[in-house]
């Protein structure tokens, strides 16, 4: 399994809160001789550059059930001497040897060591690129689709920072919910509440992505409930759209929520962090 670079989550949260990535103009396969992952993608161990060695650009096919697959025989340059014991592989957005970003980083089923004469080749779906599901909580299956076809092949994903909001859910959503199917929260006074993107004058906002993770920065407050109270609130959602349905559903929460029932004069608030996201 392929696991997404430090770079790679932090440029994706960002795409979703802060600020647009843009995506790179080739995606390549360099090919390491150990494990990269006590770096995390951000330092590798890649074949020496010499013998004929180079990344080799690699492409793949739309992203399907949160996951991005090699779809073509990938074949490197002939060596020309050895290259070492190869045991993982990387993806980069440069192929000029030792530049650019690891994007992402995962191993080979069985290790090779091409010598001179050899024409290493990476077999079709050999490379794969996985973003994980949680159970309860999380970023939907389409919202990871898009993420990993804007990074690997470059589709455009319009960034929906600046226009996020959290929905208070009447039912409990799955990675399959969309704005259009899930069940909201209704009662006098209740609206979806915006978190502005990072550097932005208004409050509350989310925090600027690190480690792999951004949270709300300051509390998010629904005001006061209105006479009638508001229908049982079960689960929560951050949406693109202050109202109505034509926005997306970037991802839901079943898990961390205690199931109430807001009545008139009653708060509703979640306290700062409350909604802490990451990707992996």
């Amino acid at each position: 399994m392929g696991s997404l670079s430090n770079y790679s989550e932090d440029a994706l949260l960002g795409h979703l809160f802060t600020s647009a990535y843009t995506a790179p103009a080739g995606i390549f396969l360099a090919l390491l001789t150990a494990d990269p992952t006590s770096g995390d993608g951000g330092s590798i161990t890649e074949a020496a550059n010499a013998n004929g060695y180079a990344r080799t650009a690699i492409s793949f096919g739309a992203a399907s059930a949160r996951k991005v697959t090699q779809d073509a025989l990938l074949t490197f340059p002939a060596a020309t001497g050895s290259w070492g014991t190869i045991t993982h592989w990387a993806l980069t957005d440069s192929g000029t040897y030792g530049a650019g970003n690891v994007l992402a980083h995962g191993a080979f089923s069985s290790s090779f060591a091409p010598v001179s004469g050899n024409t290493p080749k990476v077999a079709s779906g050999q490379v794969y690129v996985e973003i994980t599901a949680s159970s309860g909580a999380g970023f939907t299956t389409a919202t990871c689709n898009s993420l990993l076809d804007l990074m690997f092949n470059g589709t455009a994903f319009s960034s929906p920072a600046g226009s996020t909001y959290i929905a208070l859910l009447n039912a409990t959503a799955s990675d399959t919910t969309t704005l259009a199917t899930m069940t909201e929260c209704s009662g006098t006074d209740y609206a979806r509440e915006e978190v502005h993107e990072s550097g932005s004058a208004s409050s509350p906002k989310w925090e600027a992505v690190s480690g792999g993770a951004t949270q709300n920065g300051a509390a998010i407050d629904f005001g006061t409930v209105g006479s009638g109270g508001w229908s049982e609130v079960v689960a929560t959602a951050i949406v693109t759209a202050a109202t109505g349905t034509s926005g997306l559903l970037l991802g839901f929460d079943n898990t961390n929520i205690v199931d109430q029932t807001p009545a008139a004069g009653d708060t509703v608030q979640f306290a700062t962090g409350a909604f802490d996201m990451s990707l992996s």
